[in-house]
């Protein structure tokens, strides 16, 4: 149980997977305009993140490293992603339009977004550490490790959207207004953020 604690409070706030590994930094300046943007991104990442971590996860277990083709994980994750996100946008549009129209426009987003290759490349190769000893992640680990990260992904998202809103009003000078102060504040949020790297 101390493990999955120690995974979730790393992956939302030490390792946070914008702010402190610069994995989907693109989205994460497009879509966080507005809050409504920022919240409807943040649950398509994170869904997407979990289910594809989990399914490249079990590729990669029983079929990647057994045939001794892990120099493959790469292509076959992204097609992974690729064909998952297309799934997912089938299956939203028949079962639930009104989640389709909440989520549709994010989800063509998330294949190009790279925090989901990321985080599914980093489940399978980095040793995590938990006290002195170092191993892989089990199944159950990399599906809280996934949820988490997307979790912290859509708080630094939320976070820097309300940030942004109030920038937009505020009298910024000419030569900062736009992306420079923004880019300014993500770098003060990493610095905020980079306090908590005394918990773990």
């Amino acid at each position: 149980m101390a493990e999955y604690l120690l995974i979730i409070v790393s992956a939302i706030f030490v390792n946070n997977i914008v702010l402190a590994q610069f994995l989907g930094v693109c989205p994460f300046m497009g879509v966080s305009n507005k809050l409504s943007t920022a919240t409807g991104m943040s649950g398509a990442v994170c869904f997407v993140i979990t289910l594809a971590t989990v399914v490249t996860y079990l590729i990669n277990k029983y079929f990647l490293v057994p045939l001794g083709l892990t120099f493959l994980q790469t292509i076959a994750f992204i097609l992974v992603i690729a064909a998952l996100v297309q799934i997912v946008e089938i299956v939203l549009k028949k079962i639930s339009p009104s989640l389709y129209q909440a989520l549709g426009i994010f989800l063509p987003l998330i294949t190009t977004n790279c925090a989901v290759l990321g985080v599914a490349i980093n489940v399978v190769t980095k040793e995590f550490t938990f006290g002195d000893a170092a191993h892989m992640l089990n199944l159950g680990e990399a599906t809280v490790y996934a949820l988490a990260t997307s979790l912290g992904y859509g708080l630094a998202m939320v976070l820097f959207a309300g940030m942004r809103e109030q920038l937009a009003q505020s009298d910024v000078p000419e030569s900062f207004k736009g992306l420079p102060i923004a880019f300014i504040t993500v770098g003060i949020m990493a610095m905020a953020f980079l306090g908590f790297s005394g918990i773990v």
